[in-house]
């Protein structure tokens, strides 16, 4: 958990992608996040979550389906959704918080 902690304490932008790898809609998600970080590079951070071996840090962000986005900037959460994302959506919520 404290390098959870570490990790989102970032004064950049971390994006927590929750996941499973039985979620079909997962699937979809990690060529498009693939992309954000290509565009974004440095100025994002992308961490992926398996909710099935990490299920108490799920509980504790009340991850109730996957995937679902957690955008993390100094350690405070400032942006969550559930569920398929664009990828320009996804480069204009990160962008707005850089």
């Amino acid at each position: 958990m404290s390098k959870f902690l570490e990790i989102i304490n970032q004064n950049k932008p971390v994006l927590i992608d929750f996941f499973a790898d039985w979620c079909g809609p997962c699937k979809t998600m990690s060529p498009i996040l693939k992309d954000v970080k290509r565009v974004l590079g440095d100025k994002v951070s992308i961490i992926k979550i398996n909710v099935d071996k990490n299920q108490s840090l799920a509980a504790k962000y009340q991850v109730r389906g996957v995937p679902t986005f957690l955008l993390f900037k100094e350690g405070k959460q400032i942006w969550r959704q559930s569920g398929i994302i664009q990828k320009e959506e996804l480069l204009n919520i990160i962008s707005k918080n850089n």
